[in-house]
């Protein structure tokens, strides 16, 4: 395999993002053969040195494993739930590899979840910089129209800042007040839609989450998953500037 970068090596194990393996490996807990590493940019090869993270030594990963999930409505976006709660875990307990998701939604919505073992795949996917666009659709009570889209795409004023919506389309009046529409924005913030919708005082009955950056849901039902095609990934690797 040759020598590769120990920050690489770690994300590509699966335990963590290259920029939390830096923070690891600042930190003291990454050793090779033994000996404490706190060099960022050290090189090792895998296949000759004992590598641990925590003292647990380094698994390679042979294969890496890029999912498309529905999520369904009530469960929550974890692997795991000391509470014992639905959670993503639940529906991967048949997989060998450890995965992380990409991406919350909040316990109340639904829809495309990704789910990796790439864990500098998952950082990069979830990173404000590179932008991955999200779709929504919304299911909406109260009035709905033109002005509170164009307000909408124009920007509110959150707690946490300013965010806006980078695509409004009206997709179906049920009532006067009762409306489905679909909005598209680039961030991920902690409840985001749900925040912008509410701002504008109107109430968020139903979200679902339907594309990804460049994936869709398509007609999966929720509780399935299943593995990203080659195009779809290649579409990934380009818009996060990775060398897949």
């Amino acid at each position: 395999m040759g020598l590769s970068r120990l920050n690489k090596l770690i994300a590509d194990a699966g335990v963590a993002s290259r920029r939390a393996a830096d923070k690891l490996i600042a930190e003291g807990r990454v050793s090779i053969d033994g000996e404490t590493i706190t060099e960022l940019g050290f090189k090792a090869d895998p296949e000759t040195s004992d590598i641990k993270v925590d003292g647990e030594s380094l698994k390679l990963i042979k294969s890496k494993t890029y999912l498309a999930f529905h999520k369904p409505r009530g469960v929550i976006s974890t692997m795991s739930d000391p509470e014992g709660r639905d959670n993503l875990g639940d529906y991967f307990k048949d997989r060998k590899e450890r995965l992380y998701h990409v991406g919350r939604l909040d316990r109340d919505s639904e829809g495309l979840i990704l789910l990796t073992n790439d864990g500098d795949f998952a950082h990069r996917a979830t990173h404000p910089s590179y932008g991955l666009e999200k779709h929504y659709l919304v299911e909406i009570e109260g009035e709905f129209n033109k002005q509170l889209s164009d307000q909408l795409l124009q920007g509110v004023r959150l707690e946490d800042g300013l965010a806006r919506a980078i695509k409004v389309v009206h997709a179906r009046a049920v009532s006067r007040n009762h409306h489905w529409v679909e909005i598209t924005i680039h961030e991920g913030r902690y409840h985001i839609i749900r925040r912008l919708v509410e701002s504008l005082g109107l109430k968020v009955l139903r979200l679902i989450r339907t594309e990804f950056g460049p994936i869709g849901i398509g007609d999966m039902k929720p509780g399935k998953h299943r593995i990203l095609n080659s195009p779809e990934l290649l579409k990934l690797f380009k818009v996060l500037n990775l060398n897949n």
